[in-house]
């Protein structure tokens, strides 16, 4: 399904909807681990940012590594200028479906992701062990892109040092809209790559000031069970008025 709407999106029924919906292509072709063949060209992006520091073992009660957890499982990390996001409060991690508003100038496209891993694991590293906690999600039919995005907080046993880490491959998806389609080309890449720096940052101040004794941010839960994610995020009532599209991807 793909509507143009000339108001908001009703995320009840659009995220109700994502059930029904694949994962719009085959991890067989695509440039992940265990992959056979990789078909096509995908932009493999890894960057990660130091975000605290607690003592050396393993991760403190309230520190900064479980801190990073709680708001990486929350998506509070999203920058809100450029995705925002709705989920149900009831679901769990795992399996969570997500539908996600891509915001560009005037224009909102309403995208849905579904978490497809957990990472929860102790790993050996040349620098010694990590704790590291995390998960991924896939993209969804009607997504303007393919693939794969995965956030994970990772604690070094031996240093103390806590990082951030978003890491995953894709590729534009077909798009039968030709505006969509080379606006896509022109700024979708650049839009991405926004969008990896400023959630590493906003992480980094998000977790300090939580070590600095503020209270951590919440996102916003509806009385129908809706999480609107990140929290602080208002609408201005002009909003109404902007252009959206629904799963704008073929």
């Amino acid at each position: 399904m793909r509507d143009r709407l000339l108001s908001l999106a009703d995320e009840g029924p659009r995220l109700d909807e994502l059930s029904r919906f694949r994962v719009n292509y085959d991890p067989a072709q695509a440039p992940e681990h265990g992959a056979e063949t990789v078909e096509g060209h995908w932009h493999v992006d890894s960057g990660t940012a130091v975000i605290g520091r607690e003592g050396p073992g393993p991760p403190e009660r309230g520190g900064a590594w479980e801190t990073a957890c709680r708001l990486v499982s929350q998506y509070e990390f999203a920058d809100a200028r450029i995705v925002r996001g709705v989920y149900r409060q009831d679901a769990g991690l795992l399996g969570r479906d997500m539908l996600l508003e891509a915001r560009f100038f005037g224009l909102r496209f309403y995208l849905g992701v579904r978490v497809t891993g957990l990472i929860d694991e102790e790993r050996d590293t040349g620098g010694g062990p990590e704790r590291v906690w995390g998960w991924w999600y896939q993209t969804l039919e009607g997504h303007l892109e393919q693939g794969r995005l995965s956030y994970e907080v990772i604690k070094s046993l031996k240093t103390g040092q806590v990082a951030f880490r978003v890491a995953g491959y894709s590729r534009p998806a077909p798009i039968e809209n030709w505006v969509i389609r080379w606006g896509f080309r022109l700024f979708g890449r650049w839009t991405q790559e926004r969008f990896y720096r400023n959630i590493q940052s906003r992480m980094t101040d998000l977790v300090r000031t939580a070590q600095r004794g503020q209270p951590l941010p919440a996102p916003e839960v509806r009385p129908d069970g809706i999480v609107l994610t990140p929290s602080g995020v208002r609408r201005h009532p002009l909003e109404q008025l902007v252009r959206g599209w629904i799963h704008p991807g073929s």
